[in-house]
Parts: C-alpha cells; sequence; structure tokens
C-alpha cells in the first residue's frame, strides 16, 4: 500500500497485527542456542514521536515500522529472532506504542517505556538491563546474529564504547543500488551500520554527551563549538582516520571509543526510507509485501 493508502479501518492491517502476535509466540517457543562467552544483553529501541506517522510505515500500510512484513514476519520478530540467536543473557525493548506492546505481550524480553529522546531511552535502559549492552533498531531489518558476535568479538578489551561501521566498498559489493549516507576519513568513507556497544557504566558519558547534541539538534554552530575548531578542520581536511576520529570524539565524553569494522556490508542497510523497504525486500527475494502464513 502506497503512502496515500487509508489505514483507519483496513482488514489486512488487523490482519498482519495478529500475525505479529504469531511470531513473537513463536520466537518464545523456539530453543535458544547460547553464544560462547554470553553474558551481554540487548536494548532495541522501537519507539515512535506521539502525533506522527512514520512514512515508511504509512509507506508499507502498517502503524509502526517493527509492524512491517518481511519474509512472512514482521521486523520486531526479524530482529528479536536474529538477537535471540546470538544468544544474550536478556533483551530490552524500548517502546511506546500499544501495537507493540500488546505483540510483545508474555514474550521473553523486557518492554522498557520511552523518554523524550534516545539517549534517555537508552540510559534508562541501561540502568534497568545492565552491561555490557548492545543497541540496536528494530528497523534493522536484515540483522544477523552472527553481525552481534562479530561485533562483540572485535571491539577491543580496552573500549569502554564501540560503534559498528561498514566500509564503502563492503556496502557496495553487498548493496550495490543502496543509497546510504557516509562518513569520509583518511582512510576511506564508511556508514553507520545501527550497532552499539556500551561495555561498562563509565559509557554512560557518551549518554550525556548524545543528550547535549539531541538538546542542541536545531543549533549546529553549537554542536560545532563543542567539538572543537582543532577536531573540525582535521576532519574536513581529511586529515583524521576512522580510528583517530572516534578516539578523539571519546575523549569528549572522557570514555574509550572504538570504532569497529563491519564484515558484511548488509549491516549498513536498515529501513529509514520507502526506498530501503523496496531494496530490503529485493535484497531478500521479495518484489511485493507477503503475508504471514498462519
Amino acid at each position: 500500500m502506497g503512502a496515500g493508502g487509508q489505514q483507519g479501518h483496513d482488514p489486512h492491517r488487523r490482519e498482519r497485527r495478529r500475525h505479529a502476535l504469531q511470531d513473537l509466540s513463536r520466537l518464545r517457543e523456539s530453543t535458544v542456542n547460547q553464544a560462547p562467552g554470553g553474558g551481554f544483553k540487548v536494548l532495541v529501541l522501537a519507539g515512535s514521536r506521539g502525533g506522527e506517522v512514520d512514512p515508511v510505515a504509512a509507506y508499507a500500510g502498517v502503524g509502526h515500522k517493527a509492524l512491517i512484513m518481511l519474509e512472512g514476519k514482521t521486523l520486531l520478530s526479524r530482529v528479536l529472532g536474529a538477537i535471540e540467536a546470538a544468544g544474550p543473557e536478556s533483551v530490552g525493548v524500548a517502546a511506546n506504542d500499544e501495537a507493540i506492546k500488546t505483540a510483545l505481550a508474555g514474550a521473553s524480553v523486557v518492554v522498557l517505556p520511552t523518554a523524550a529522546g534516545p539517549s534517555q531511552s537508552v540510559e534508562n535502559a541501561a540502568h534497568r538491563l545492565g552491561f555490557p549492552l548492545v543497541v540496536t533498531t528494530v528497523d534493522h531489518a536484515l540483522l544477523k546474529p552472527e553481525w552481534i558476535t562479530q561485533f562483540l568479538a572485535d571491539t577491543p578489551d580496552w573500549a569502554d564504547v564501540a560503534v559498528l561501521l561498514a566500509p564503502e566498498d563492503r556496502v557496495r559489493a553487498a548493496a550495490p543500488r543502496t543509497k546510504r549516507t557516509y562518513l569520509r576519513f583518511q582512510d576511506g568513507r564508511y556508514s553507520g551500520c545501527n550497532l552499539f556497544l556500551l561495555r561498562n557504566e563509565n559509557a554512560l558519558n557518551v549518554v550525556h554527551v548524545w543528550r547535549k547534541v539531541e538538546a542542541l539538534r536545531k543549533q549546529p554552530w553549537k554542536i560545532a563549538a563543542m567539538l572543537g575548531p582543532g577536531f573540525l578542520i582535521r576532519y574536513l581536511l581529511n586529515w583524521l582516520t576512522l580510528d583517530e576520529a572516534v578516539l578523539k570524539l571519546g575523549k569528549l565524553a572522557n570514555v574509550k571509543a572504538a570504532a569497529v569494522r563491519a564484515h558484511d556490508g548488509l549491516a549498513a542497510v536498515d529501513v529509514d526510507k520507502p526506498s530501503d523497504l523496496d531494496l530490503v525486500r529485493e535484497l531478500v527475494g521479495e518484489t511485493s509485501p507477503t503475508t504471514a502464513e498462519a
């Protein structure tokens, strides 16, 4: 259904919600193979801005991105399934949409309230779930368990915080038609992968800086002032490698921060806009939305 489709009393929408509940029921009944060296926790950010209709959800004809169907499963079920297969100690989902809360009823996850912004939601979840905490998003439609376990394995022992990024050549090799946002460094261009690691309580200093950036998002000159002229000049002149830039950004928050490179370029593909949804459907071999089997 296109963005202009009617959603008020759509019977197909009710059917999709029923399948979402079935997806989560199957997930609860599945046997989880625990990954070696478990003990990590995972937070899935699944919040939405009140009163706003997400354009991707509208394009798919559902009330929330998490309920979009892909290969017969909702994105919520796909993401949680990949996470469970990675073997976490516990999983939390930050959600404020009633349909998502209903879909999660009885699931083996901790349903957490969302805060005013994602940074506060992450901090609240960290206090509830503990560390080390992997953070991802519900629109990470192609998420695979090995991306999580490899990310944890590749993060250096000294890092308080880590972020997964995919080199441009790997992204283009995996998804030639994708249009991603790339950050340019001396050693190449990289795209974010919506996977972050907060290893310990000190990592929350990054969240505090993140909250300041959220508060200043309409005043970019103040964000630039936080970074300092030296950092900005070196970045704009392409004098910084990825690792140098992440280390320097970490120092702003008094943490040791590391950049981890994704092995699979598909890790950079999420569903931010309708064209992204078309792309992931193409990548999994779908040409149109599918309905899950009962």
